[in-house]
């Protein structure tokens, strides 16, 4: 399985988890690749943090606002980008890519705005990991690492 299919069975297994309130495990399946396993798990585990930097930059919107599906796809790319090493990968994705397979994934599960509206936040904190190193912690969020 390609790591772009890997990357979206994770979307779809934290997005499953989400909606419907049941174990990531139960959504994650018992053959689930072990990165898939790994980059959904740690999205889960990141989510306040990974939500935060979404709040952050999705101006207008209230992260409730923000469908589902999109917040997950959005999850997924952000734990990519920022705890690259919490993944096991031979070599980490570049942040520009995880931010492509993002935005191919909302084009291909979401509506017609979400493609760009994923791409603007994580294309932000990008900007932001590259001015300041890592992204700065939004107030009131300490440190999990």
């Amino acid at each position: 399985m390609k790591r772009s299919e890997q990357r979206r069975a994770a979307v779809i297994a934290l997005y499953q988890h989400e909606v419907t309130g049941r174990p990531l495990e139960e959504t994650l399946g018992q053959g689930a690749h072990p990165f898939t396993r790994s980059l959904a798990e740690l999205a889960a585990a990141r989510e306040d943090e990974l939500d935060e930097f979404i709040a952050r930059y999705s101006e207008g919107w209230s992260l409730e606002r923000i469908a589902p599906l999109e917040r997950s796809i959005m999850r997924v790319a952000l734990a990519e980008m920022l705890h690259p090493d919490e993944i096991p990968a031979e070599v980490p994705i570049p942040a520009e890519g995880a931010i492509d397979e993002a935005v191919q994934t909302a084009k291909t599960f979401c509506g017609t705005q979400a493609p760009g509206f994923v791409n603007g936040v994580l294309a932000a904190v990008l900007r932001e990991v590259r001015e300041n190193g890592r992204p700065q912690r939004p107030p009131g969020e300490r440190d999990r690492t």
